[in-house]
C-alpha cells in the first residue's frame, strides 16, 4: 500500500493566493475583486502588484458578483473573493441570474469553508454550498484537499471557459499533493492515491487526509481500501467511481459538508443509476456548525479518520 506523508502543513486559502499572484504574472486578462477580506484570501500580493486589475468592494457581495458578471463582457476573467457563506449563500440569486443563467465566466473563490472555520460559529461556517452550487445548470464545482491542489486548481481555472465555484478553507492541513509544475490539475479527472480491493473510499477537500490516514489504519486490519480524491464534484467523474466499485463492491463518502446535496449524494446518484452498492456517508448529520477549534468540530461532528474507519468497516458487513 502506498502510504504518504508530508513535511509541511499550510492553509489551502493561501494556495489560492498563491494561484492567483502567479496568474497576476502571466494572464492579463485576469481580474480580482474582494469583500473586504483581502487578508483572510490572500489576496494582498495581487492586490499590491497590480492595482490597476484589483477592485475593493467592501461588504457588498450581491454588488462583486454583479460586477463580475460585467467585467467578463468585456473580455476579462474576474476571481471573486470572500468566505464561503457569503460568496453563495447571501449572494444566490446574484450567481444564478447574472452568473449561472447567462453563462458567465465568473470564478467565485470561496474561503473559510465547512466547520473548519471554526470559532466564528455557525453564521460563518456553511455547509450547504457545494449543494447549492452543484444544482446550478452549468457551474463546475471544485473543492482541493491542500496547498498544492488548491494553487493547481487556481491556475487551471483561469484557462477553463465557463463559471466556476472553487473552495478552500482557513486552518493549515498537511501538504502532500505534488506542485502543479509536476501534475497539472485537470477539472473533473479523480485522482486514485491508493489501491484496495476491499472498500472504496471517495474523499474530498480536507477529507482527503482523513481518507489516507483511515486507509492506513484499515490496512491493519486486514482492509484493502482504494482511496479516491475527488477535487472536482462537478463534473463527477463517474467512470472512476464506478471502475473501482466494480472491484470491491461498496463505497464511503467523505465531505466537511452536510450529507444532503454534497458528494455523497452525487456519488448515491451516480451508483444508482449505474451499479447500486451499499454506501455510507461521512459528513454532516443535517445541523448547523458551532463555535470551537477546527479539530474539536472535526471531532464532535464525526469528520476525521476515525469515522471513516468505522463507516468502512460498516459498510463492508453490509456488501457481505
Amino acid at each position: 500500500m502506498k502510504k504518504y506523508t508530508f513535511t509541511e502543513k499550510k492553509d489551502t486559502r493561501s494556495g489560492f493566493g498563491d494561484g492567483l499572484t502567479e496568474l497576476g504574472k502571466t494572464n492579463p486578462n485576469v481580474v480580482a475583486l474582494c469583500a473586504d477580506l483581502i487578508g483572510s484570501l490572500k489576496m494582498n500580493d495581487f492586490a499590491k502588484n497590480h492595482p490597476e486589475r484589483f477592485f475593493q468592494i467592501g461588504i457588498a457581495e450581491a454588488n462583486m458578483i454583479g460586477i463580475a458578471a460585467g467585467l467578463t463582457i468585456g473580455g476579462k476573467i474576474p476571481f471573486t473573493g470572500t468566505f464561503a457563506n457569503f460568496s453563495t449563500g447571501r449572494v444566490y440569486d446574484q450567481i444564478r441570474q447574472s452568473v449561472a443563467y447567462s453563462d458567465k465566466n465568473v470564478k467565485i473563490c470561496a474561503s473559510h469553508a465547512g466547520l473548519t472555520l471554526g470559532e466564528d460559529g455557525a453564521t460563518h461556517q456553511i455547509l450547504e454550498d457545494i449543494g447549492l452550487m452543484k444544482m446550478l445548470p452549468g457551474m463546475t464545482v471544485i473543492n482541493p484537499c491542500d496547498y498544492n491542489q488548491t494553487k493547481a486548481a487556481t491556475i487551471a481555472i483561469a484557462d477553463f471557459e465557463g463559471p466556476v465555484y472553487l473552495r478552500f478553507g482557513r486552518p493549515s492541513v498537511p501538504i502532500f499533493m505534488p506542485d502543479y509544475k509536476d501534475e497539472p490539475f485537470v477539472i473533473g479527472k479523480a485522482i486514485q492515491l491508493t489501491e484496495g480491493a476491499d472498500v472504496t473510499i471517495v474523499a474530498t477537500g480536507h477529507m482527503v487526509w482523513e481518507a489516507l490516514q483511515a486507509s492506513e489504519q484499515l490496512e491493519e486490519l486486514g482492509i484493502h481500501a482504494e482511496v479516491i480524491n475527488i477535487h472536482t464534484i462537478k463534473p463527477l467523474d463517474e467512470e472512476a467511481i464506478l471502475k473501482s466499485v466494480a472491484k470491491t463492491g461498496c463505497m464511503v463518502t467523505a465531505e466537511e459538508h452536510n450529507k444532503f446535496g454534497g458528494l455523497g449524494e452525487s456519488v448515491a446518484r451516480c451508483l444508482g443509476e449505474n451499479n447500486p452498492v451499499p454506501q455510507e456517508f461521512v459528513a454532516v448529520n443535517d445541523s448547523f456548525g458551532e463555535s470551537g477549534t477546527p479539530a474539536q468540530l472535526m471531532e464532535k461532528y464525526k469528520l476525521n479518520d476515525k469515522a471513516i474507519v468505522a463507516a468502512a468497516q460498516k459498510v463492508i458487513k453490509r456488501k457481505k
